[in-house]
């Protein structure tokens, strides 16, 4: 299992590196940038967007020649000085100048730097887990990675986990008792439950449960309670109001991936369940507990767990940035759709790559649990 664990760590290099080539490029092609924000703040215009779309020409004014469409009456050394702010150009002194580079000497002038040149410097970069600082925080990436990562990661262990367990047991409950009342209406159930988006499902157990126009069970935001009131608490006292806290956003979550565990559980057992071993054992004289949970079990999980990197990854990616922009809570999600916005490459490549590692590494732990669930499973054995 150890060479087929250091193939699978080799092949996460060439993974990690084609999605940040990918989004990179993109970035490219995609209007505006933070340099773009900056000038459109500065001239009063507040979004860049609004350039973007034309409404600065509706406006009656005119556009001069320059490299960005919100350069309207700014000297080209201000521009400059953005640039190398936001590391998109190098200052070039003439030969001979002895002091300090800056572009106050009349010496140094900015070259702007290659979009290849670029992306290589921020690979090594991120190689050793620097991400740079951000354009608008005034503070690391890793920092902001790791301040916001623990809530991202709590909406999606919580989720995942929840789901499993509900869905589980429910879905062999319904391949035992398939074509039942039972297993009717709760397939109904299932299908409604799959068909309602979650952010619908959380906008409506907020109006029902956090002081719509029902009732004020649940707080409206945050995964804790304000600090001054979270001081004077005891540590069981923190644990439920942690937990009063998380309850709806993980119900929002959950709805979408409990569905879907639930018909693959099912299906799974039922093909299991119809198979010749399934048959023979029962006419062995074998309990129906011990054929269903010694037999059939260990071969009909195969497959949900080979689903838990999609389930995970899902809530983890999907539903991490609709829940806690609804539920106001301040994590990993939100932080990279405010930057997408914003243009803050720093942060938008240093959450996609924190992104694209955990999605790697939870599918190698899957693999992992094959081996576990069934030792007759052998990755190193397999033929290329």
């Amino acid at each position: 299992m150890g060479p087929y664990i250091l193939r699978r760590l080799m092949l996460m290099i060439p993974t990690l590196l084609g999605i940040m080539v990918i989004n990179f490029a993109l970035t490219q092609f995609v209007p505006g940038g933070p340099v773009d924000q900056v000038l459109a703040q500065l001239e009063g215009e507040g979004n860049v967007f609004a350039n973007i779309s034309g409404t600065g020409s509706e406006a009656g004014v005119t556009e001069v020649e320059g490299s960005y469409q919100g350069a309207r009456g700014l000297p080209p050394r201000f521009l400059d000085e953005l640039e190398v702010s936001f590391n998109f150009a190098h200052i070039i002194c003439e030969p001979g100048f002895t002091g300090v580079p800056d572009l106050d000497f009349d010496e140094c002038t900015a070259r702007r730097i290659p979009a290849v040149e670029r992306f290589f410097l921020m690979m090594w970069d991120y190689v050793r887990f620097d991400f740079g600082d951000s354009f608008f925080h005034s503070e690391r990436v890793m920092d902001l990675v790791i301040d916001k990562l623990p809530v991202s990661i709590t909406l999606g262990l919580w989720s995942t986990l929840i789901a499993y367990f509900v869905s589980i047991p429910l879905g062999i409950r319904k391949a035992v008792r398939d074509g039942s009342r039972f297993d009717t209406w709760t397939s109904g159930v299932i299908i409604v439950a799959y068909a309602i988006p979650g952010f619908l499902f959380a906008i409506l157990l907020l109006v029902l449960f956090a002081g719509g126009s029902f009732y004020q069970i649940f707080p409206l935001r945050g995964l804790t309670s304000p600090s001054d009131v979270w001081t004077t608490l005891t540590w069981w006292e923190k644990v439920l109001d942690y937990l009063w806290h998380i309850t709806l956003p993980v119900l929002a979550s959950t709805i979408s991936a409990f569905a879907t565990l639930t018909l693959l559980t099912k299906n799974s057992f039922l093909d299991e369940i119809r198979k010749q071993y399934v048959m023979t054992a029962r006419a062995k004289g074998l309990a129906h507990g011990r054929v269903l949970y010694g037999h059939v079990f260990r071969n009909a999980m195969l497959i949900i767990i080979a689903g838990f990197p999609a389930v995970f990854v899902g809530v983890f990616f999907g539903s991490s940035l609709i829940i806690e922009t609804i539920f106001s809570l301040d994590g990993l999600g939100r932080l990279g759709f405010e930057a997408a916005i914003s243009r803050n490459y720093p942060v938008i490549f240093g959450t996609l790559f924190v992104f694209g590692l955990i999605g790697l590494i939870v599918g190698l732990i899957s693999d992992l649990m094959y081996v576990w669930i069934d030792p007759r499973i052998d990755f190193e054995t397999r033929e290329v």
